[in-house]
């Protein structure tokens, strides 16, 4: 059993970038990638109406970036508030932003659904913090932590 990731980017680079980097630090990572946050919102959406399985795909750790078209990250975190789903009530919403405004770091802390703020570019020192939330889960699946803990 690995560890889910949604990545959710209007930027198909850093989506493709930030992939390959949890690869790199998590052996048996899923990773489902979104250019859209509205696309992501549906199939998070589409879960309610899916019986439990073991292989249904329930993020673990959803990356969001803040500023993209049609739907920004904070309209992606307001709909995800609303979507009471029992499935989700475990996953680790994270913005990650190369915005250096001081009102979106703010906004970020005060928002119940996000775990918190990441400033871009993403690193393997960065993905094993984001880790450390998920104690319980490590045990499951192959982390080369050791390689990138930062003290």
């Amino acid at each position: 059993m690995g560890i889910y990731f949604m990545l959710i980017d209007d930027n198909g680079i850093d989506l493709f970038g930030n992939q390959k980097l949890i690869e790199k630090v998590v052996d048996d990572a899923e990773i489902l990638t979104f250019i859209r946050a509205t696309k992501a919102i549906d199939f998070l959406t589409s879960l309610k109406n899916q019986p439990p399985a073991d292989f249904l795909f329930t993020p673990d750790i959803i990356l969001l970036d803040i500023n993209m078209p049609e739907m920004d990250g904070f309209a992606f975190l307001d709909a995800y508030g609303r979507l009471q789903n029992e499935s989700l009530s475990k996953t680790k919403i994270y913005m990650l932003s190369s915005s250096t405004s001081l009102k979106d770091r703010i906004d970020v802390d005060r928002h119940d659904a996000c775990e918190g703020f990441i400033s871009k570019p993403l690193s393997c020192g960065k993905i094993s913090e984001i880790l450390r939330d998920l104690e319980p889960n490590l045990k499951q699946c192959h982390i080369k932590m050791d390689k990138y803990e930062t003290h």
